[in-house]
């Protein structure tokens, strides 16, 4: 396949370049690098079969030749990004999307929409199934974000229907692993980074608030198996091992022999109290569900990370 991946410099965009052109497909990676970062598919340069376009894709979107597959994964996707970026963050959810399914139309490729646990907002179900249809603040702080990918759901699915255009929909749930950046926000790199430079580890509210955590390469292969599967509707990848933010940093400083103390700040707004997918459709559908333990995951992370702090103290 010739594959286009927006985003394709960013966290889980450059995982997913790495991955196609492994399988022996052709990748055009596209990102304006307004949070990515060339670093993270420097090792691809030259690599037969790979191309790199700067381009923000809310302008246009010109790719010459064939096009199989478009997996649009353009966006800020950290609170600390989307707080920085909001317009930038709701044109690549709306004007970004509709130049994808533009492309794809033209071209009669299968476009894969990164969608996000977010549009669940702050659930009153628990765990989320893809059936729940959120609980959103529309004015608040994350929601630029949240709106942005509600609104790309809607605009995927409007174009399946009006032009039959082939679609998948993908939400995923909290990810980490190499190539996140150290100062995104979320929680891993915060208290990795934290742990590695013997920082105390900050949590915010009481650490009562739960997440879970899926390695990047579990979510790697879920979507490509989203991708292959021919189903259209959302499905959750994620992992639904849940722990409190209290316990995530307990199980931090247990991993890395650490005797740092925890400190408490105020909650931020409308941060969500609980999350943890549903991913009962993910393992029918996908024969899916995430191998890579915690501590392994943690681990993989953290040697990234002190490369990083090395080169940047």
């Amino acid at each position: 396949m010739r594959v286009v991946i927006t985003g394709g410099a960013g966290f889980i965009g450059s995982h997913l370049c790495d991955r196609f052109l492994n399988d022996g497909h052709q990748v055009v990676c596209i990102d304006n690098l307004l949070t990515g970062k060339l670093e993270n598919i420097q090792h691809l340069f030259g690599q037969d079969g790979f191309l790199f376009v700067k381009q923000d894709i809310t302008n246009y979107i010109h790719i010459p030749g064939p096009v199989d597959a478009i997996l649009h994964f353009a966006s800020p996707a950290s609170p600390i990004d989307y707080a920085n970026f909001p317009i930038q963050t709701l044109k690549v959810g709306s004007l970004g999307t509709h130049k994808v399914l533009g492309l794809a139309k033209d071209k009669g490729a299968t476009v894969l929409l990164a969608s996000t646990s977010e549009v669940y907002g702050d659930p009153l179900i628990h765990p989320q199934p893809e059936t729940y249809w959120g609980n959103v603040n529309t004015t608040g702080p994350r929601s630029c974000y949240d709106e942005a990918k509600r609104f790309a759901e809607a605009m995927v699915t409007a174009y399946r229907h009006t032009h039959g255009l082939d679609t998948r929909i993908v939400r995923i749930f909290n990810t980490y692993g190499p190539r996140m950046r150290l100062a995104d926000g979320r929680v891993v790199p915060a208290f990795l980074s934290q742990v590695l430079r013997g920082e105390p580890l900050t949590v915010f509210g009481d650490g009562s608030q739960t997440r879970s955590f899926c390695y990047v390469d579990d979510l790697i292969e879920g979507i490509v198996r989203l991708l292959h599967s021919g189903h259209n509707d959302p499905v959750n990848i994620g992992n639904p091992a849940e722990m409190t933010i209290k316990e995530f940093a307990e199980t931090i400083l247990r991993v890395f022999d650490s005797d740092l103390k925890i400190v408490y700040q105020p909650l931020p707004k409308d941060d969500p109290k609980v999350r943890r997918p549903d991913i009962s459709k993910a393992k029918a559908l996908l024969n899916w569900e995430p191998k890579v333990s915690l501590e392994d995951g943690l681990r993989k992370t953290a040697k990234y990370f002190q490369t990083q702090l090395s080169a940047n103290p």
